[in-house]
Formats: C-alpha cells, sequence, structure tokens
C-alpha cells in the first residue's frame, strides 16, 4: 500500500519557510524563486487539507496546526540527515554503534579505545550516550555498556566490572588528616546521584550507622557533575574510583574514607540475541572482557 507521505521537495520548502515564518527567506536559502516556494506550500496544504500558514500583505505566520507539524518534520529531516551523513561516513566500513553510560564512556572505555583500533582498524565503533534499557528493535544500536542487574528482555550479558564506590572529596576539606570516620562524614554535606538515591543510606548502613539525613543534600545526575562538585569543595561523594582515576592521581580528589559500598549491581555490555553472530561484535566483546578483567586484577 502507497505510503500516506507529502514529497521531499515540499517538507523541505515548508520546513524552511517555518524557519524563517518567510518565503523569501525560505527561497533564498533553498535557491529557488519565492514563486516555487509558494507553490510546494500550497500543494502540501492541499494533501494534508489544513492551512498552514496565514498569508497577508505583511508576509506569513504559522498556524497552530503549522507550528506544531512544522516541528515535527523539522525533527524528522534531521533524522534523516543524521542518517545519511551516517551511511555517507560509514562507506562499507564496519560498525558497531553502541549505547553506552555517560561516565563509564567517557572515564574509562574512551581512553583504551585506541588499543582496540589499534587490533581492529576495520572496526569503527561510535558511542551514543544511554542511561537506561531500551527495546534494540526501535533503535539502529548494536549493543550496549549500562549500569544494572542484566535483566534486559532478548539479550546476551556478560559482566563487566562492578562499580565499588567509596567517599572521596577536595584535599581542602580532608585538610591533614588521613581520612573522616564515618560519624563525621555523616555531619558533612553530602553529594547525592541521581540514579543512586540510597547510595549513601547503604554506606553508613554498612557502618552499621542509621542517619536520619543520608538522602539530603544536593543531587547531580552523572558522575562526571558529582565529581566536579566534589572537587569544588560541596561535599563528599560517592563515585566508584575507576571513573575519577586521573582526578586521584592529580590530587584533586581524595579518599575520604577506605570502605567502600559493595553493589550486586554492575555494568555489563548487553548484544540482542539477533547480532551474537557479529564477528565485529566478538570481537569488541572479547577486548572489552579482557580490558575489563586486567582492571579489576589492577585495582
Amino acid at each position: 500500500m502507497r505510503r500516506k507521505i507529502p514529497s521531499t521537495t515540499a517538507l523541505v520548502s515548508f520546513e524552511a519557510a517555518a524557519r524563517h515564518e518567510s518565503f523569501t527567506k525560505a527561497a533564498q536559502e533553498l535557491s529557488i524563486t519565492q514563486g516555487a516556494i509558494c507553490r510546494q506550500i500550497a500543494s502540501l496544504e492541499e494533501f494534508l487539507s489544513v492551512e498552514l500558514f496565514r498569508r497577508s500583505r505583511r508576509g506569513v505566520k504559522l498556524t497552530e496546526a503549522g507550528l506544531s507539524y512544522s516541528r515535527r518534520v523539522a525533527a524528522q529531516l534531521d533524522a534523516v540527515e543524521r542518517d545519511t551523513l551516517s551511511v555517507m561516513g560509514q562507506q562499507g566500513a564496519n560498525v558497531i554503534e553502541l549505547a553506552v553510560v555517560p561516565t563509564f564512556g567517557t572515564q574509562w572505555l574512551i581512553p583504551r579505545l585506541r588499543d582496540f583500533q589499534q587490533q581492529h582498524p576495520e572496526v569503527t565503533v561510535n558511542l551514543t550516550n544511554r542511561t537506561r534499557p531500551f527495546l534494540f528493535a526501535d533503535t539502529e544500536f548494536d549493543a550496549a555498556i549500562y549500569f544494572g542487574d542484566a535483566d534486559w528482555s532478548g539479550t546476551e550479558s556478560h559482566r563487566l566490572m562492578g562499580e565499588n564506590p567509596l567517599p572521596v572529596c577536595s584535599p581542602r576539606l580532608l585538610e591533614n588528616r588521613p581520612h573522616f570516620s564515618a560519624e563525621e562524614i555523616a555531619e558533612l554535606p553530602l553529594l547525592q546521584q541521581t540514579t543512586r538515591p540510597y547510595a549513601w543510606r547503604q554506606w553508613f548502613s554498612a557502618q552499621h550507622l542509621n542517619i536520619p539525613r543520608d538522602m539530603t543534600g544536593p543531587r547531580y545526575e552523572l558522575f562526571s557533575m558529582l565529581s566536579q562538585a566534589a572537587m569544588h569543595d560541596m561535599g563528599i561523594a560517592l563515585i566508584p574510583p575507576f571513573l575519577i582515576q586521573k582526578e586521584l592521581n592529580d590530587k584533586q580528589l581524595v579518599i575520604a574514607n577506605p570502605q567502600t559500598l559493595s553493589s550486586t549491581k554492575a555494568y555489563y555490555l548487553m548484544i540482542p540475541e539477533r547480532k551474537v553472530e557479529s564477528a565485529s561484535l566478538h570481537a569488541f566483546r572479547d577486548w572489552l572482557i579482557d580490558q575489563s578483567h586486567r582492571y579489576t586484577l589492577h585495582f
């Protein structure tokens, strides 16, 4: 059955005219005549049976329907452009589209990716931030690295490493002490991680303490935000040490207490079942598991 889709020429003309709210400017941008823009918009309105612009002597203005439709059209055209540029850029290359939780990707994975590229120059790994599970069938992702319990339907899971966060702060906050006691930490500003809302409660519980204010304090979505806040003397944060190795080595952050928080959750590589036979994913999976094991043994 034929799709109910207007011509791409009409949609591109409409998107430009809607963005500028001017047929003249749209014509200049697209290097066509104003009359051509008018004809494309008129044909689109006829196709939709909806008025998209109100015309007057002073120019054109989007109707409510036109404004709503222009936003959707712009988003779809942007997506088509991204996909087109992606295909043009690949030019037949062997590409892995990987969804990855942000701080793990920037702080741990990217510094090691050059090693994979040297071993497998024929494979390109593209990274995109995703923090929660999704349906692989609805995306172009070939695999994902996420933090959780590996309960992801339709996938093959490979455990990489746990988090084991520990309390860190700026050296100025710690001053000349070797570390804070758990009781002293309870009196200091506690920096909270949005996706780990019970982290401090669990940490204090492991120290046999019940702290009424263990869930109070400013919340940050990313560990990178949490580390920045801690470096700027805003309080103490629970952060996995493998995400802040540089900051610890440079003494921008110091360990406020050596007690780590154990967790049943971990970082996993998730591969959809339909992709498990991919040779490039096999190579990436084996390399990634080896890297995580090396890191775990070292630390």
